[in-house]
């Protein structure tokens, strides 16, 4: 796996160092849009509206929208002065239990291994919270963003999950059309709570697949196995490179033709390797002869 991230965890005095692996992947099918006429990718340009041109990544900078159509900006010396100061360190601040934490928290998860000579620590660290039950609450920045962090024991591996904080929670107040009371019949309740029983297993998520992707999947195999209309080849881009380069060899090959021609016999004859050059020397030679 590639590491995303090399730092270190600490907590009170010791210090954990570490590298971070993505735990999970995107395996979600991606289609591009496609110029139906030609088979093309369509393609997306750092187009400016108002100059009408492409804009050079040397004249983009990033800005905050505070009003419609006004911005503040910031080049990349300012947002690196604000940036948090120890990006490679996962400071544990608390440890919790993790029955307390709302999944709603959770983000992504990373793996975490020993990095260099810290596999003491780590297995230290790992076992503490495997015992307890514990899992500790850090922060991380991760490329520029602070986030809040879950480090928890999974069999022997460290796990990381980060966290949104509290004010990225949206309120359940902006939910619309929530009751304001949950009246129910009881027998209906009852009944429910009878099928939930039924329906109750422990988790096994072996079981569960992304049916939709297994259906594209199979979409996307029967067009390629029956090649019809639905498989384009988009064509080959226009490369004028090549040419100079085909007239380039094609100018190799001429001069390598003729080339023999000047090792004959009859090299003396004209001196040299231009028409004009021979003549000198042969006329040195005349003045020179006793």
């Amino acid at each position: 796996m590639h590491t995303v991230w090399k730092g270190a965890i600490s907590f009170g005095l010791v210090h954990v160092p570490v590298k971070m692996f993505t735990a999970t992947e995107d395996k979600d099918i991606h289609l591009r849009m496609i110029h139906k006429p030609c088979g093309t990718p369509i393609t997306y340009a750092r187009s400016c509206p108002h100059c009408q041109k492409e804009a050079e990544w040397e004249e983009i900078t990033k800005g905050y929208e505070y009003e419609k159509g006004r911005f503040v900006l910031f080049d990349g010396e300012e947002l690196d002065a604000i940036k948090p100061e120890n990006t490679r360190a996962i400071q544990i601040l608390d440890f919790v239990d993790l029955t307390e934490i709302d999944p709603i928290y959770f983000q992504k998860a990373y793996y975490l291994s020993p990095d260099q000579a810290g596999a003491g620590a780590y297995n230290l660290l790992l076992e503490a919270m495997r015992q307890s039950g514990k899992i500790g609450i850090a922060k991380i920045a991760i490329r520029s963003k602070s986030s809040l962090a879950a480090i928890r024991a999974v069999e022997n591996c460290i796990c990381m999950e980060t966290m949104y904080y509290p004010d990225e929670i949206r309120s359940l107040q902006l939910v619309p059309n929530l009751p304001a009371q949950t009246a129910v019949n009881e027998r209906e309740l009852s009944m429910a709570r009878m099928l939930i029983d039924q329906l109750s297993t422990p988790f096994d998520p072996e079981k569960y697949t992304d049916d939709y992707r297994i259906a594209l999947q199979e979409a996307i195999q029967r067009k390629i196995s029956g090649q019809g209309t639905d498989v384009v080849t988009a064509p080959a881009a226009e490369r004028t490179n090549v040419i100079d380069l085909m007239a380039a060899l094609q100018a190799s090959l001429e001069a390598v033709k003729t080339a023999p021609a000047a090792d004959t016999g009859t090299a003396p004859a004209t001196g040299g390797r231009g028409p004009k050059k021979p003549r000198a020397p042969r006329t040195r030679k005349t003045e020179t002869a006793p």
